[in-house]
């Protein structure tokens, strides 16, 4: 049936190209590719040890399961400044970025899209480092030491396999994850 409207071809058509030889068609251009590229959620954590090699794993208040310090990374901030800065707006840490143990891929779970998981490794302090934490209460209900069995009782399967695969943050080098698991050929 024919109709009236233009067809998506003869809009695309009929729209000028920005000017990609000047400041304002390069920014034009790049606001149209933001807004129709995918987006991916970008996770921040951070393995943060004692001596004793346990880790540092945080109760939360919105989900059963336990999970690493860190958080979602903000639009225009690095991966590495996220998780220090989630670990001094939760906990009251001020940690250090010592290098990077994994990136991690997330297959979609539980109703979250897919997503990339940066961990990173932030040290070691001594077992008393978490008597003193300042705990952000609308997000973090306790932050526990937490040796390998715990760590698989009670954080999602996703983080079990992943702080597995790193030997609890002992591995050396940097890990390319898929869903936890190394991947194939890497």
């Amino acid at each position: 049936m024919p109709t009236d409207e233009p067809h998506e071809d003869e809009v695309k058509a009929s729209t000028p190209r920005p000017n990609l030889a000047t400041e304002a068609g390069r920014s034009a251009f790049i606001k149209v590719l933001n807004a129709r590229m995918p987006k991916k959620r970008l996770i921040a954590q951070g393995v943060l040890r004692t001596e004793g090699e346990r880790i540092a794993l945080c109760q939360l208040t919105y989900k059963k399961d336990w999970d690493l310090p860190g958080g979602i990374v903000d639009p225009g901030e690095s991966p590495a400044h996220c998780v220090v800065r989630e670990v001094k707006e939760e906990l009251g840490l001020d940690v250090v970025v010592q290098g990077m143990l994994a990136v991690n891929w997330l297959p979609p779970y539980r109703g979250w899209d897919d997503a990339l998981l940066c961990l990173f490794d932030l040290g070691h302090v001594p077992e008393d480092a978490l008597a003193g934490v300042t705990l952000q209460t609308r997000e973090i209900r306790a932050v526990h030491w937490a040796d390998a069995a715990t760590v698989a009782e009670h954080v999602a399967p996703y983080t079990a396999r992943m702080i597995a695969e790193l030997d609890m943050g002992t591995r050396e080098g940097t890990a390319y994850l898929e869903n936890s698991a190394p991947r194939d050929g890497l």
